[in-house]
C-alpha cells in the first residue's frame, strides 16, 4: 500500500561490545517538567470590582460568577492566582492585562511568578 511505512523494533537492553564482557546499559532519558507561572492579581483601592470581574472573563474566561467571587477574594486577602500556566502563556496574559487596564486608565497590578515549589500555588486558586 502506498504510503503505508511497516518498522520494526528491536528490543532494548544490555547491548555487548565486541564480544567482551562489557556491557553497556541504555538509560531511558527523562526531560523535566517545565515550571509552572502563576498569573497573580494584587488589589488596589483605585481599579473597579466591575473592571476586573470584566478582566477575569475576557482574558481567563471566567463566568461572571466565578470572576465575581475571585474579585471580592484578593480584595480581601491583597491577592489571588487567577490561573497557572506555562511561563510564555502566563507572561503574556499578565502583559495583555496590564496593557488593557493602563489604556482605560486603571491601575491594576497583575504578574506572572513562578509557581512554589511545593505545588501548592495559593488559597485563591480559581
Amino acid at each position: 500500500m502506498p504510503g503505508l511505512a511497516i518498522h520494526s523494533f528491536r528490543r532494548m537492553g544490555p547491548t555487548k561490545i565486541d564480544g567482551g564482557d562489557d556491557v553497556v546499559l541504555e538509560r531511558s532519558s527523562r526531560t523535566a517538567r517545565a515550571r509552572r507561572y502563576c498569573v497573580v492579581f494584587y488589589n488596589d483601592d483605585y481599579t473597579t470590582k466591575w473592571f476586573v470581574v470584566h478582566v477575569l472573563e475576557q482574558f481567563f474566561r471566567m463566568s461572571e460568577t466565578s470572576a465575581a467571587a475571585f474579585m471580592l477574594a484578593v480584595h480581601e486577602k491583597g491577592r489571588g492566582i487567577a490561573g497557572v500556566y506555562t511561563r510564555d502563556i502566563a507572561e503574556t496574559k499578565a502583559k495583555q492585562v496590564m496593557d488593557y487596564a493602563k489604556e482605560l486608565g486603571m491601575p491594576l497590578l497583575v504578574t506572572a511568578e513562578p509557581e512554589s515549589d511545593d505545588g501548592d500555588g495559593d488559597e485563591n486558586k480559581s
